[in-house]
């Protein structure tokens, strides 16, 4: 039986293969976020990858654009296309674009513009609690963009409307395009800061499984949105990727990859 650890590691090695092919950058952070992702689409999430726009599904709300390979290997591993159809990235004329693209079986919206997907995903679960509908609305994003002011008038209207069918996770690994959160623009007290806007805040630590799948469950909720600040590492699961700015950006080369497969496979010499 695939475990969602499991799942987290095959969606780091997809990552991997993509960015190395490719050129493409992003990885640290599709790393840092895999675990949220491997929990959700193993298991969290009603999903139909047959029908992808079944009106009873959960939506989720990716708004790591540039993080993109992390998503789109959940999607393929969860059953959306086929893992062969990534071999198309970023390719000429590819669906699968170096910023998330909605035209991927799976994807709600495009995303890359950064503070873009909370607004949309609050939205949406607005119109899902007017309906009475069942199905639950997830929105995940950087930590970096939670400098962008379109979030926070966003997380200002969940509470307001009562929108308890609505989780964000914050993908908290504490380093954004040019330096840490700290330096850049520092978002501490995070979790006093949702209180005070009237979010259930829930922290815990984003590699934990058992945790995410706690934090992400639909029941019991108490009439607020949910954050669940998902404390990370960019780079989780290769040692020389851990906490190092540098692969916001870098593609890693023959060398790089080989020994990052090499850990992420569990045999590193």
């Amino acid at each position: 039986m695939t475990t969602t650890q499991d799942l987290a590691r095959r969606i780091r090695l997809q990552c991997l293969r993509m960015c190395h092919q490719k050129r493409a950058s992003h990885l640290g952070g599709a790393f840092s976020v895999a675990d949220a992702l491997a929990v959700l689409y193993g298991g969290v999430l009603a999903k139909n990858p047959a029908a992808p726009n079944d009106p009873q599904r959960d939506r989720l709300f990716y708004s790591k654009g540039h993080a993109c390979t992390a998503l789109y290997a959940a999607l393929g591993e969860a059953g959306y296309y086929p893992l062969s159809a990534l071999d198309s990235f970023t390719d000429n004329g590819s669906v699968f674009t170096s910023h998330v693209n909605h035209k991927v079986p799976g994807v709600e919206l495009s995303t890359g513009s950064l503070g873009h997907a909370l607004p949309v995903a609050a939205g949406v679960a607005l119109a899902g609690k007017r309906k009475g509908a069942a199905w639950h609305t997830y929105a995940i994003v950087s930590d970096g963009e939670l400098d962008e002011g379109s979030n926070w008038e966003a997380i200002l209207f969940a509470p307001h409307h009562k929108l308890d069918n609505l989780t964000l996770v914050v993908d908290y690994n504490k380093i954004q395009s040019f330096g840490t959160t700290a330096e850049v623009l520092n978002l501490d007290p995070l979790p006093a800061k949702f209180e005070a806007f009237g979010w259930e805040t829930l922290e815990i630590d984003g590699h934990d499984h058992a945790a995410l799948a706690a934090a992400l469950d639909k029941g019991g909720r108490s009439g607020r949105p949910r954050v669940v600040i998902a404390h990370t590492i960019k780079g989780k699961g290769v040692s020389f990727m851990e906490n190092q700015l540098a692969w916001h950006y870098k593609s890693p080369d023959a060398a790089q990859y080989e020994a990052a497969r090499a850990e992420l496979e569990g045999h590193a010499a």
